[in-house]
């Protein structure tokens, strides 16, 4: 594993401003991830598993064309949002319709065919639950309270209510999301990101937006800085190196001095990396800055943790 520290980005400049913001595509989120999973899982130690998690991806990209219409925020309540620099949609208040419990049962039902003997029993298990310790659960996620009794039903749950906050960020759009006055929560939920990506957005090369992992909401923040404490001395970056010693330098692991927190960067110049995929299809990675004394900024809502 390597570390080194990254020379200050020049901003290059342009006739149109980047966006700030970047919502999602409802029509393209998960069906490409589920492919990234797909892509990634070829020789993989861990391409079962992940594979698995292409068919959950799969079959959010299905319960997401079938969410049917929500109640988003309306003028007043978007303006006091964007006055107050709050998000429109947070994720410990909005009022969650009862559509998300429905693509629930789309994805574990669509996803039970393919799924590992002990994922069977855990999907088993779920269904058997009532509407209130569903609900229950979704608190739990939302509060990342991700630990303790049922982690393993979490996330499946994380992913229907990946769906329905995607849908409402995907519909709400971005033009009135305002930047927060914490740069490193998302700006329409308030969720923690699950990492942050390098990418070219119009003329512009070498952005870094962070993902949400919740709402997948991208929002840019400077390079070089601690999406966790928002300190720009001591960041460095880690990588996992192979057989021959080449790094991949794909995905790498951003690590702060100050508050000894990390979260992982893709870059998306080098391979098609998607910000949840690459990021579990790195455990190794975790592992390493685990062992070197740094703890995870923001989660990844589709692992177990400890599993």
């Amino acid at each position: 594993m390597s570390a080194s520290t990254q020379a200050p980005i020049i901003p290059i400049r342009s006739s149109s401003e980047p966006p700030h913001v970047i919502a999602p595509d409802a029509a393209t989120i998960f069906s490409r991830r589920a492919q990234r999973f797909d892509q990634l899982a070829e020789g993989h130690s861990l391409g079962d598993w992940l594979r698995f998690l292409g068919a959950i991806s799969r079959a959010q990209h299905e319960a997401l064309q079938s969410l049917p219409a929500l109640d988003l925020p309306g003028s007043a309540q978007m303006s006091v949002a964007r006055e107050h620099r709050m998000p429109p949609l947070p994720a410990q208040s909005w009022p969650r319709p009862v559509a998300w419990r429905e693509s629930l049962a789309a994805i574990t039902a669509a996803v039970t065919k393919c799924a590992p003997d002990v994922a069977q029993k855990d999907l088993a298990r779920l269904a058997g639950y009532d509407a209130e310790r569903i609900e229950a659960l979704a608190e739990r996620v939302l509060h990342t309270e991700l630990y303790g009794d049922d982690a393993a039903l979490m996330p499946y749950v994380a992913a229907a209510l990946q769906v329905l906050w995607t849908g409402a960020a995907a519909r709400l759009g971005v033009t009135e999301i305002a930047a927060l006055d914490v740069p490193g929560v998302c700006p329409c939920c308030g969720f923690l990101p699950v990492g942050s990506v390098i990418r070219t957005v119009g003329e512009v090369s070498n952005l870094r937006y962070l993902h949400c992992a919740l709402c997948n909401t991208e929002w840019n923040l400077v390079r070089l800085k601690c999406s966790a404490c928002d300190v720009t001395d001591g960041v460095t970056y880690r990588a996992l190196q192979d057989e021959s010693g080449k790094e991949n330098d794909s995905i790498r692991a951003e690590t702060c001095e100050s508050c000894k927190s990390y979260l992982k960067i893709s870059y998306a110049e080098k391979a098609a990396v998607d910000p949840v995929a690459d990021d579990l299809a790195t455990l190794a990675l975790d592992i390493l800055v685990d062992e070197a004394g740094y703890a995870r900024s923001g989660p990844n809502l589709l692992l177990v943790p400890g599993g």
